[in-house]
């Protein structure tokens, strides 16, 4: 169970950390210091670098949460703050694909094409799901780490 944790917490602090280092220190310099060309470069290159990581936390997530679960004897036996953080985690999942599959996709895109308008855009789409996904990432943690000890979780 001791690995199991320990993977989990690394996985969800890097990819809700990387997501609000992103949103928070380098979207506000980026957005003020550099054009498009350079700000949307930046972000292809950003998310290229992030997106494996993110990729690598999601399966370390779902593949310890569900040990966990097991061990701990089913949903069953679990607290309902797990089954909160389960929801918002799969959530979170979900929304990252999105903006993988269809935002980045079309981000890179754009910027090869070097159509910075459509990049902006498609930047901004990035901006609003991942901002959403931040808060979401730290209402999970906050769930995860204190949820056992709130009354409305029994």
């Amino acid at each position: 169970m001791g690995i199991a944790v320990i993977l989990h917490v690394l996985a969800a602090t890097v990819w809700v950390g990387g997501m609000f280092f992103a949103y928070m220190a380098l979207r506000p310099v980026a957005a003020t210091q550099l054009e498009p060309p350079a700000r949307l470069s930046l972000w292809v290159g950003v998310f290229g670098k992030f997106f494996p990581w993110v990729w690598v936390c999601v399966i370390a997530l779902l593949v310890t949460g569900f040990w966990m679960i097991g061990l701990l004897g089913g949903f069953k036996s679990i607290g309902s703050y797990v089954h909160v953080m389960l929801i918002l985690g799969i959530v979170m999942m979900l929304i990252f694909m999105h903006v993988y599959f269809a935002g980045y996709k079309r981000l890179k895109l754009a910027v090869a094409a070097q159509d910075w308008p459509t990049g902006g855009g498609k930047l901004a789409q990035i901006r609003m799901l991942v901002g959403i996904n931040t808060i979401l990432g730290l209402v999970t943690i906050a769930v995860g780490a204190g949820g056992r000890y709130f009354v409305f979780f029994h």
